[in-house]
């Protein structure tokens, strides 16, 4: 049950930024279903996720530059935003002077990190403006339950940014939940889980083909053959597709298999486990509840049937006991709360302790625009394992 958020005190929070006085951001209140107090390991009365609004600008209206100028201020300041998001997992900025992708580009960058390039796309993100792209092209039918960023690759970005440019009336909310509370549940309620997933990682293979496979999936050269070239004979091309797949830079975890001419097989044995950066609290960083739930409740909608015999394994090939991924999913929907939409909105995850993504919805499928970026962080989440597969690496430039 989501708790009160009453006796937070959050005026207190309000941040200055130095460089630009008379613009500051203040905390408020959600309703209960969109914002809650988080349980162990958070510290006690941390809300997920914090709210911030520009509370005064003198007289003036309100533009981006200066809000831009603001973020960088922060930022500059020891990184004062960057440690929000460690502490509450997930930020909602509102009331910001955002009207379209540009504009959102601008206020992504204004934090600093790195932009993201997601190597072996499986979702097909056309580029809007600088390192934007629409969030999920899926059918509006279909759930996308909650799941940290590319969780089954081994590349992954550390922070996320979604804006709202168009919200629909009915449905359509955004879920948040924290990683390093499911897996404190985890570890209490199904503690010979943690046990084996500690142990053994987790197994995803991901199969890419010429054409896409499903409406919003990407082909294989969206997610690998950045280089590939008209003229381009089929040696060539599998020798650019493969170099791409060696950036990885993980070695005997990471395998692939021509299966055909317009098929490909990746393998990659990945840790479920990660710890936080500084903190060094172990998280959950997986999919896995999101595979066993999306299977059940999407089975029925467009495009989904490819997903009815998913079978979710452990690092050794063994299968992962559906009992767990049922508790997964239970705690997930105990401990989170769907971000209703308003236009403008932007929210910002911590991809390493934060877990998103996105509720069916009413109306038309161009009801709902939210777009994206996503980055790379400092620092990489660390491992909660001695052992090679565990450790998280970043891409080598390619």
């Amino acid at each position: 049950m989501a708790a009160s958020v009453q006796n937070l005190a959050t005026s207190s929070l309000k941040l200055d930024g130095a460089s630009a006085a008379s613009l500051s951001f203040e905390a408020f209140d959600l309703p209960s279903g969109n914002q809650r107090v988080l349980g162990q390991p958070h510290p006690e009365g941390t809300v997920i996720p914090l709210a911030l609004r520009p509370s005064s600008y003198g007289n003036k209206e309100l533009d981006l530059d200066t809000v831009v100028d603001t973020i960088k201020s922060l930022q500059a300041n020891d990184g004062i935003l960057t440690k929000k998001l460690a502490v509450h997992g997930t930020l909602l900025f509102r009331g910001l002077p955002i009207h379209n992708a540009h504009d959102f580009s601008k206020f992504a960058h204004a934090f600093g990190y790195q932009p993201h390039e997601i190597i072996g796309i499986v979702v097909d993100r056309p580029l809007l403006a600088p390192n934007v792209a629409p969030a999920n092209e899926a059918p509006k039918e279909v759930l996308i339950y909650n799941h940290n960023e590319s969780p089954q690759v081994p590349h992954a970005p550390e922070y996320i940014f979604f804006y709202s440019h168009k919200a629909p009336e009915i449905g359509g909310e955004t879920p948040i939940s924290s990683s390093l509370e499911l897996f404190h549940r985890a570890k209490e309620e199904i503690p010979d889980f943690i046990s084996e997933l500690s142990a053994k990682g987790v197994l995803s293979k991901v199969t890419y083909r010429v054409d896409k496979q499903y409406e919003g999936g990407s082909t294989l050269k969206q997610a690998f053959g950045k280089n590939i070239e008209d003229g381009d004979d089929e040696a060539t091309r599998r020798a650019k597709i493969e170099a791409q797949i060696a950036r990885y830079g993980r070695g005997k975890h990471t395998t692939f298999e021509w299966v055909d001419e317009s098929t490909l097989v990746l393998t990659h044995r990945l840790p479920a486990i990660r710890t936080q950066p500084d903190t060094h609290l172990p998280t959950l960083f997986t999919g896995l509840a999101a595979y066993w739930k999306n299977v059940q409740v999407n089975q029925d909608a467009t495009g989904l049937a490819r997903k009815k015999a998913v079978e979710q394994l452990y690092g050794d090939g063994t299968t992962i006991p559906v009992k767990y991924l049922e508790a997964l999913a239970k705690i997930t929907d105990e401990i989170r709360v769907l971000h209703k939409w308003q236009r403008g909105d932007v929210l910002v995850y911590d991809n390493i302790i934060a877990q998103h993504g996105r509720q069916p919805w009413g109306g038309e499928q161009s009801s709902r625009v939210v777009l994206a970026s996503l980055f790379d962080g400092h620092k990489v989440p660390g491992a909660y394992s001695s052992d090679d597969w565990a450790q998280v690496v970043q891409a080598i430039d390619g």
